[in-house]
């Protein structure tokens, strides 16, 4: 008859769940913390005239920026007010690029 030993003890057991909680801590936590830094960095430095994109999808052109409130203009004088979470990224020269004079 075979006999299957048992798993190896409480120092190998306790050490593959230290390795799996600092796996998950540099895979998931640490990027998570980071673009949460970087996104508050970035709604900090909301000035007038950034074209943005809010979390629903709506493009806009930042005509005003409150405490905590951003009007923007979405066309033709048309202006909403969103909050400054609601505001997902800018749009970047790819997708808007500058005008030239030609």
């Amino acid at each position: 008859m075979l006999y299957l030993q048992a798993g190896g003890g409480l120092f190998t057991n306790g050490f593959f769940m230290i390795a799996m909680l600092a796996v998950l801590v540099f895979t998931m936590i640490l990027p998570q913390r980071r673009r949460s830094k970087q996104q508050k960095e970035f709604m900090s430095g909301l000035t007038k005239g950034q074209r943005v994109v809010t979390a629903s999808g709506i493009l806009g052109l930042i005509d005003k920026v409150d405490e905590q409130v951003v009007t923007l203009n979405v066309g033709n004088k048309t202006y909403i007010q969103v909050t400054k979470n609601a505001i997902s990224k800018e749009l970047t020269d790819a997708i808007y690029p500058a005008k030239t004079d030609a």
